[in-house]
Formats: structure tokens, sequence, C-alpha cells
């Protein structure tokens, strides 16, 4: 394993100053999605800063310029607000006070960061928080070195697609948006052989009317419908887009395929508008 040089207190078992780059501690608190506090086995305390990523602040301002697509303006900042809100009732959530945590370090990163917080993951129950805040979409990744990186970029790209926590403040304050509002994966009887009953009906939630010239519509395997040019839905108006063929209508699409798209286990429907930003995203 590798040998760290990092700050721990005298007597801490498995120190990194030693032969190990893993830690045990109690946590104490959850100061809030990112930040914990730990008390060693020796009676000492640390502050555990989460390792690779940041979740919205919830004592202070955040800058909607550090979370790719949230729009810099005050509806951004108020929902960034509520997504720290949320990353620190989900921290909470599964590290209870009283409860032991393994804390991972890495020979990548700086072992310690500001205000002296000790860099790390942390485990519970064999799983990596730090990857589930991002996984969740409750956290952006840092940008920082750590060896992880490859990976956790990887989960908030997925993040990002599926619309999940914070990246849905991306559509803050939009006057106009779609909506998810009915997905129908199981057609009646074989869904290959009844294609137009398996659709997915969208919405237009905003006050003004929606111009979608190719604007996409797609689901977890990369199968793509695109909304040809002119396409439009009127505020309060809703389309409904079915997998097989027909005549389009303003009320019906056709996406003319020639078998299932959407898996009846579950899939996500996931709609880009025409410069590839993801407008909407619904799992299930």
């Amino acid at each position: 394993m590798a040998v760290l040089s990092v700050a721990i207190p005298a007597g801490v078992v498995g120190s990194p100053s030693t032969t190990s780059d893993t830690l045990s501690g109690t946590v104490t608190e959850v100061v809030d999605g990112d930040t914990v506090d730990i008390e060693y086995a020796n009676g000492t305390t640390d502050t555990v800063r989460l390792l690779g990523i940041d979740t919205p602040e919830i004592y202070g301002e955040n800058d909607p310029t550090e979370f790719e697509g949230v729009p810099d303006t005050s509806a951004g900042e108020q929902c960034l607000a509520d997504a720290g809100d949320a990353a620190s009732a989900y921290t909470k959530d599964v590290l209870q006070p009283g409860e032991q945590v393994t804390l991972e370090l890495d020979a990548a990163s700086d072992g310690r960061g500001d205000y002296g917080r000790l860099l790390a993951y942390i485990h519970d129950d064999g799983q990596n928080l730090n990857y589930d805040l991002i996984q969740t979409g409750h956290a952006r990744v840092y940008d920082s070195e750590f060896s992880q990186s490859d990976r956790f970029y990887a989960a908030e790209s997925d993040a990002q697609a599926a619309e999940r926590g914070l990246w849905q403040c991306r559509n803050a304050g939009s006057e106009s948006s779609l909506s998810i509002t009915e997905i129908h994966a199981d057609a009646a009887g074989n869904d290959n052989d009844n294609l137009n009953d398996e659709y997915v009906v969208f919405e237009n939630t905003g006050t003004d009317t929606l111009d979608l010239s190719g604007w996409s519509v797609s689901d977890d395997a990369g199968h793509t419908y695109m909304f040809p040019s002119g396409a439009s839905l009127a505020a309060g108006g809703t389309v409904t887009l079915h997998t097989g063929s027909g005549s389009d209508t303003a009320s019906d699409r056709y996406w003319g395929s020639s078998s299932a798209i959407w898996n009846n286990g579950g899939d996500t429907v996931t709609v880009t508008d025409s410069a590839g930003t993801v407008m909407t995203s619904q799992s299930y």
C-alpha cells in the first residue's frame, strides 16, 4: 500500500504514516453534504472533507458557474441552495452519529485540504459515499488530483444526462419547460406487435411555445428520435411520441421504429435540445 505523508494524531491505529492507507473512525457529526467530523479510537478528533467531490453550500452562497450548465442567476443560486440541503440530508441519512466508518486515503491527493481537513473517501457498509454522492447527483466532481477521478467523472456525466439531483438546476428559472408526464413502456400484448401502444407523453408546462426543431429523445441504449424542423409545442400542450409508424400531427408523433424501444424492466427517457443540452430526463 502507498505510504502517505499526512499528519494524523499520534496513537491512531492504522495511521498512513506507518503501514496502511486506511483509518477507522466514529462519526460524531455530519457538518454538511461533503464534510464529516470523526473521532479516532484514542479519543482524538478530525474533520474529513470527502475527497474528489463538492456539494452545494448550505452555510454560504453558491456560484452557479462552478456547476456545469446551471444558469448564473438568482434562480440558479436558489436551486443550488436547495440541492445543498438535499445533499446534507443524504449524507446525514447514511452516516449516523456513533457509526463506525473506514477512511481511505489517496496517495494522488494532497492529504489535507483547506482548514487542515483530512481528504479521504468514506466507506460505510462497503459503499464509497463520495462516489454515491456523485452518482445520485448530490455532488459535482471537484477538479483536483485523486486516483479515482476518471470513475467519478463518468458517474457525473451519467447524473447530468439523467438530470439527477442538483443537475435539475440546469433548468432553473426557465419560462418554458418540457416535462415527461407518462411513460407507457409495456404495450398491450407483444410490444413488437403493438408498437404504437408503446409511447411517451410530453407536456409544455411553461408559458411560451417550445420550438422542438432538432430536439432528440433517446433511451439508455442510444436509440434516438429527432423532432423535425418546425416542430413545436404550445404552452400547456402535450405531444405523444409513439414507437411505431403513423402520420405526425401536433399532438402525436411517430418514431418509425420497427421494434420496441422502451425496456419494460426499466429505462431512461432523455430529451436533448438542438445544442446538445439535456432539457429533461426521467428514469422508470
